[in-house]
């Protein structure tokens, strides 16, 4: 195949790296592909524009990898399909059964948005366990978690499936703890391998021991870091 020429196949769904220049992409090997004159980028954003275009007949699917997510660049196809999948969708989204099947999904969706965010809260309410004489802390702490970390799109471990809720509720504190309660944002951590997750372990056990003080219902020290984090 040459650089000018795309993959064939109506099940083909090859996909690339950004390439060098405004029209390019990288393969898995290194090479450098050009998209055809007739081709344009179709970007990210709408999925059920992306999903026609893909299922129509050949294009380039293009991703870029930052840190360990993988995040769309869109997809290269020509631009007579774009046209007409983009044509066919706005005849679609204009009508009246389309905007009340959108107002229905938007519901269901907030329903279990909230659903879920209740199942959160308790989760991270069991994982925290804290003392009667400290509910109230508890609660509030309880309360910032899952505020930060169960929004739609965060990114964060909340939003995952593919560990259990308790888990993802243990995680989450542990991770909102250690932006809040201790120096690892400011820290300088050296580039060595594995030293990031050696410090984020220690800084784990440190935030673990702060969590058996509220556990047991003792006192916390004067400078407690939660406390000052929850004022």
């Amino acid at each position: 195949m040459s650089d000018q020429s795309p993959s064939r196949g109506k099940t083909a769904s090859p996909t690339f790296g950004p390439g060098p220049t405004e029209r390019s992409v990288r393969a898995s090997d290194g090479s450098v592909r050009h998209a055809p004159a007739d081709w344009e980028l179709l970007p990210p954003g709408d999925a059920g524009a992306t999903r026609r275009v893909k299922a129509a007949g050949e294009h380039w699917v293009v991703q870029e990898k930052k840190g360990r997510r993988m995040f769309s660049k869109g997809v290269w196809a020509p631009a007579t399909t774009i046209a007409k999948v983009r044509s066919e969708l706005d005849a679609e989204r204009s009508t009246e059964a389309y905007a009340k099947r959108r107002q229905a999904d938007a519901t269901r969706r907030d329903r279990a948005q909230g659903e879920y965010v209740e199942d959160f809260f308790a989760a991270v309410t069991r994982f925290l366990d804290f003392h009667p004489r400290h509910a109230k802390l508890g609660e509030g702490f309880a309360k910032a978690v899952t505020e930060h970390a169960t929004p739609v799109g965060s990114g964060t471990v909340a939003r995952t499936k593919r560990i259990p809720v308790e888990q993802r509720a243990e995680a989450a504190v542990i991770a909102w703890m250690r932006h809040q309660t201790t120096a690892y944002d400011s820290m300088v951590i050296p580039r060595v391998k594995g030293k990031r997750r050696e410090v984020r372990r220690m800084l784990a056990a440190r935030s673990k021991e702060l969590l058996s003080v509220y556990r047991r219902g003792d006192a916390p020290a004067a400078n407690c870091p939660l406390r000052r984090a929850m004022q």
